[in-house]
């Protein structure tokens, strides 16, 4: 067995962890996929009055911090950090790298994680404070708990873990950062181990209000389990989401040593920029082309290889149609072999969190060979014309698997990812 590649060490993921708007563990969420389960509904996080525009979103349901942490650490803590260290803990209890830590080098594990926004609702929630009360009341707390890396620090700490340490700011590209760094770490010998990941918890007064300022959301007020509709005709915008995922790469040789199981291994990272607009995505998406193809060459795979694109697919007008022709421009007559789904038309758009999301549901594919259905389809776009697994599940053999990432600013990330084949 090859241990190295041309570049370096082989990376493989070893364990998941996930906090999602359809369940709050990898099999739970992997389950709601599957069934086509929708996590949006009605704001309960806030009071979304008439005064909104947009009163729903796909808020992570029955999540109790307490079973990851003790009470002073719930309340010194902002939400997106708590998804974090609960998703952190569920990895590393199913690689078995936790049990494992005190016969392990700590200095060569390191973390990375990801957050487009950071903790929001301690920023608004400390504003509050500040405008009524005062500059003397404001919390101590409020800048470590509020700015994006303190995640990444958090579950360092947690863990005792002194490798590289830091986190992805790219919006809603910042967790497929996060992972494609943390495989980049790995395959220059930077550390044996990575905890990478991303989270974000932005269902919060003031993110609603700005993105609907921004005409960005879907305003299916009525019906919100049916709002996120991607490459449908009559889609009018992304849904909201929260949540986290976290995953543990391993060098190959580590992951051996240590006999861990084996979930599938990262091998193609592509990163870009649009340098177009400061929302909107180039033409024909551009800058995603140029990302998926450095993906592929990372890869050392052709287009004929790849069987599954999870798509950023967020629903937008823009996004999907442009999404669409840069697939089509990079894979040629290929993409009309490939199955591209959107698991946001059932998790919403997590922002920051959203492409580790999907890079670990990019690896149950391959794993599993079954792709979960892109749900909410009912009228066909003509410009939206490949495979989106719309409304079903499709079960086929894939080997190989890409994800998508793209943000505000014009950040693009694509990760391809390989089923294990025991060697």
């Amino acid at each position: 067995m090859e241990l190295r590649s041309e570049r370096g060490n082989r990376v493989v993921v070893t364990g998941v962890g996930m906090m999602t708007p359809v369940g709050n563990d990898p099999d739970s969420a992997w389950d709601a996929l599957l069934a086509g389960r929708s996590g949006a509904a009605p704001i309960t996080l806030f009071d979304a009055t008439d005064a909104f525009d947009v009163r729903f979103a796909a808020e992570v349901k029955d999540f109790d911090p307490g079973q990851y942490m003790d009470r002073k650490e719930v309340r010194r803590t902002d939400r997106f950090t708590q998804f974090a260290l609960a998703t952190a803990e569920q990895a590393m209890e199913r690689s078995g790298l936790k049990d494992a830590l005190d016969g392990l080098d700590r200095a060569r594990i390191g973390v990375l994680i990801g957050s487009g926004i950071g903790g929001m609702a301690t920023f608004e929630e400390q504003t509050k404070v500040y405008l009524e009360r005062g500059p003397g009341r404001v919390s101590p707390f409020f800048i470590p708990m509020f700015i994006a890396d303190i995640a990444a620090g958090q579950v360092s700490m947690r863990f005792g873990l002194q490798g590289p340490n830091y986190a992805t700011v790219s919006a809603c590209a910042s967790s497929g950062h996060a992972v494609g760094n943390a495989y980049r770490v790995i395959e220059r010998g930077e550390a044996d181990v990575m905890v990478a990941g991303g989270s974000e918890a932005t269902v919060t007064p003031l993110t609603v209000a700005g993105f609907s300022a921004m005409k960005a959301m879907s305003t299916r007020n009525d019906s919100p389990a049916t709002a996120s509709r991607p490459f449908d005709a009559t889609r009018d915008g992304f849904v909201l989401g929260e949540g986290a995922a976290t995953l543990i790469l391993e060098s190959l040789e580590h992951a051996l040593e240590r006999g861990a199981p084996i979930l599938g291994e990262i091998v193609g990272y592509g990163q870009t920029a649009d340098a177009y607009h400061l929302t909107a995505p180039a033409p024909e998406g551009a800058g995603a082309q140029k990302a998926m193809r450095a993906s592929l060459a990372d890869a050392g795979i052709g287009t004929g290889d790849v069987d599954y694109i999870n798509a950023h697919g967020t629903s937008t007008p823009a996004n999907d149609l442009n999404e669409t022709l840069a697939i089509k421009k990079v894979f040629g007559e290929d993409a009309y072999r490939l199955v591209v789904g959107s698991t946001k038309s059932m998790t919403g758009h997590l922002l920051g969190a959203a492409g580790a999301v999907e890079a670990a549901v990019s690896l149950n594919v391959c794993r599993t060979g079954r792709i979960p259905p892109t749900i909410n389809f009912e009228n066909p776009d003509p410009e939206c014309d490949l495979d989106y697994s719309h409304n079903k599940v499709t079960e086929r053999e894939v080997r190989y698997a890409m994800s998508n990432s793209f943000g505000f600013g014009g950040h693009n990330v694509c990760l391809t990812v390989r089923r294990w084949e025991d060697e």
